[in-house]
């Protein structure tokens, strides 16, 4: 049975276990800029006029839009120029945007440190690498269950990784197959967006409810004080029979699960949630490794998707770092989804094979235009 995730969305983790992650800024950078194409020119080379046989896409593979998908573009266009262009640039992209969400959030790790809410000397248990090179997600997420066998009573799974390394479906896999094992263990995804727009609807609340404060005011609603505060407010437990997440306080008295699409989603809550997420990444943290711990000990399985810095605070040993030893591969893994979406919508359900790679061709001749 799945468990919906009531706490939900984290995301970002101190420098991930990757050779790039290990890298100094400069030579990540550098690194980035090796995967960057010189020239993203409106050249195309395709596989005809280079009189090259590439496996053909049928609709069956191309509407799956999964790792098998992928796989598939990546070998139909292994020797295509504009596609290994393009996903140079991906890859590229991506490293830097990992870099520059590390370096966000270490930050507000620092600054958790620095007030004293997480300790500065706490170290997690070991981290198990998987080179998912060559490794289907199915079979990713069998090595961690083979971990998982040999750790008797554990059930809290964290996983990292760079983008591109395939977290969100391993995590999928993982949730299939232990779902399916005939054992009756429920799993339960977590991350912690909801939780910070839980402290943002109370912190935006508390706005409204000061005279002369026109509108949400940073400064005043984040002291010190205030954050504790608000963090008493959330409780996490059993409610209606269910884990869930309550805001009680500020004359709010609600349950997670019934306002994330509603009231943790309007304006004032969205468009403050980076500022006030800035400030409270030690108080999450920990609130979420108290509500994981609270589901392992009543026999859920929890899987933890997410960086480093946000999972290192929740006890279990067993910790996943996917890597990849072939680096091009996060680049073409995305320009493969881009592209396998992209001509999914353009074709009908009746398309032939011609069909299909005439648009594929035709969605990569523009992406490598608008790069």
């Amino acid at each position: 049975m799945a468990v919906s995730a009531l706490g939900l969305v984290s995301s970002v983790s101190r420098p991930l276990v990757s050779r790039f992650a290990r890298c100094p800024l400069h030579v990540l950078h550098t690194s980035a800029s090796k995967l960057a194409p010189r020239n993203l020119s409106h050249r195309r080379v395709s596989h005809t006029s280079m009189n090259i046989m590439s496996p053909s896409i049928s609709y069956d593979i191309l509407s799956k839009q999964n790792a098998e998908t992928s796989t598939a573009l990546i070998a139909h266009y292994e020797s295509n120029k504009d596609f290994n262009a393009l996903s140079a640039k991906e890859g590229a992209d991506i490293l830097a945007r990992d870099q520059e969400d590390a370096e966000k959030l270490q930050v507000g790790i620092d600054y958790a440190k620095e007030k004293g809410v997480i300790d500065p000397d706490f170290v997690p248990e070991e981290y198990i690498t998987i080179d998912v090179l060559g490794k289907t997600p199915a079979e990713v997420a069998d090595a961690m269950l083979s971990e998982m066998g040999k750790k008797e009573g554990e059930s809290v799974i964290v996983i990292c990784g760079l983008s591109g390394t395939g977290k969100g479906t391993t995590v999928s896999k993982l949730m299939e197959k232990i779902e399916g094992d005939g054992n009756g263990r429920s799993v339960v995804c977590w991350s912690n967006g909801n939780i910070f727009r839980s402290v943002t609807l109370l912190a935006a609340t508390w706005c409204e409810q000061q005279d002369g404060l026109d509108g949400f005011d940073a400064d005043k609603a984040l002291t010190k004080e205030n954050l504790a505060s608000f963090m008493s407010m959330l409780e996490f437990g059993k409610f209606n029979g269910k884990f869930d997440t309550r805001i009680f306080g500020l004359g709010l008295d609600l349950l997670v699960s019934e306002v994330q699409n509603t009231e943790l989603k309007v304006p004032k809550v969205s468009r403050n949630i980076p500022t006030v997420a800035k400030v409270t990444q030690g108080e999450v943290i920990l609130f979420a490794a108290d509500a994981i711990k609270q589901m392992g000990e009543a026999g859920m399985v929890v899987l933890l998707e997410g960086r480093e810095q946000t999972v290192n605070y929740v006890r279990t040993p067993l910790r996943f770092t996917l890597t990849l030893s072939d680096d091009t591969l996060i680049g073409k893994r995305r320009a493969a989804q881009r592209l396998g979406a992209a001509a999914l919508s353009a074709v009908s359900d009746d398309a032939t094979d011609d069909d299909i790679e005439a648009a594929l061709d035709k969605e990569l001749e523009k992406m490598v235009a608008e790069a």
